[in-house]
């Protein structure tokens, strides 16, 4: 089985296929986010420390982090983005003990991050444009890190999906001559939105599967897309992230606050035989007061075995 290894300071997360859904957390993005990219601006981060605590508290095993914040006082982001997203890692580095999720289209953003990372962060992304292929790759490499692998190329998005497969394949190939396993490739086979797409969701399932048996790599996907423009969203990503893991996608960029989503995937890895002893269900699914019982318990076993040692 390819598995991909992300590291915080002090935490392991491995993305594959005999492993649990992998969770990136979407939050930390000021795309449209009006009120975040003016926090950003001026340099106020408590949205992002909440952010950031929340995601962890609500089940997300790692964090993407997207500085692309165009300011008003200087709307060219090669310039602010690497300095931004240098001081949101270390932010986060410094609230939460997940492994992050670098995220930029500026190159020099993403190596900005990197510099000051812990661990073993995941890069967001490298697609088949050849002008991206000769900028991320190299960074790949000198980083040792895992990389996102968008596929697209320079003639676009196509809506064909074995045409999204060449591309995913040609970023292995390239990727490989940089001397880049493809266990460190996650390719994001671009989720199309459903209302625009009939066919959407099918060829996510397709090609997942596809890139699983062929090239061997994991997946991820924003997951969100499969929903955009319709109502009761959630309903939607709901359903389509059990059905991507079964079909065998990995990982996701998702919203974890989510319950109904989280939820779905919680399930999707009990059926999947990715929830030893059905241990994680249970703990999310425990009553308050079962949990509180359980404790009260505990402290009364070890109230007794203490006063037995102070009898005996």
């Amino acid at each position: 089985m390819t598995r991909t290894v992300l590291e915080s300071l002090k935490k392991t997360v491995v993305i594959g296929h005999d492993e649990p859904f992998c969770v990136i957390g979407e939050r930390i993005n000021p795309t449209g986010r009006k009120k975040l990219a003016a926090e950003l601006e001026a340099e106020n981060f408590a949205t992002v420390e909440r952010d950031a605590l929340d995601q962890v508290k609500s089940g997300a095993t790692a964090l993407d982090v997207n500085a692309g914040v165009v300011y008003n006082s200087n709307p060219n982001p090669n310039e602010t983005e690497p300095i931004l997203m240098e001081k949101l890692i270390k932010l986060i580095q410094n609230t939460v003990d997940v492994p992050l999720c670098i995220d930029s289209s500026v190159p020099a953003a993403l190596k900005a991050g990197l510099n000051v990372a812990k661990g073993r962060p995941l890069l967001n992304s490298v697609t088949g444009e050849e002008e991206r292929l000769e900028a991320i790759l190299p960074l790949v490499q000198k980083f040792r890190v895992p990389v996102v692998a968008i596929s697209n190329d320079d003639t676009g998005i196509s809506e064909d999906p074995d045409i999204r497969f060449s591309v995913a394949k040609k970023i292995v190939h390239r990727a490989a001559d940089f001397g880049i396993p493809a266990s460190d490739i996650v390719v994001d086979p671009l989720v199309m939105p459903i209302g625009a797409m009939a066919t959407a969701g099918q060829q996510v399932f397709k090609l997942v599967k596809r890139l699983r048996e062929e090239l061997k790599v994991n997946t991820t996907c924003g997951a969100s897309n499969i929903s955009f423009g319709l109502p009761n969203r959630h309903a939607i990503n709901a359903t389509f992230l059990p059905m991507a893991i079964a079909s065998g996608m990995t990982s996701a960029i998702m919203n974890p606050t989510n319950s109904s989503e989280m939820d779905a995937i919680f399930a999707a890895n009990l059926l999947m035989d990715r929830d030893a002893n059905s241990s994680r269900w249970i703990k999310r699914n425990r009553l308050p007061e079962e949990s509180n019982n359980i404790t009260e318990r505990n402290g009364t076993r070890r109230s007794e075995r203490r006063r037995r040692r102070n009898t005996g």
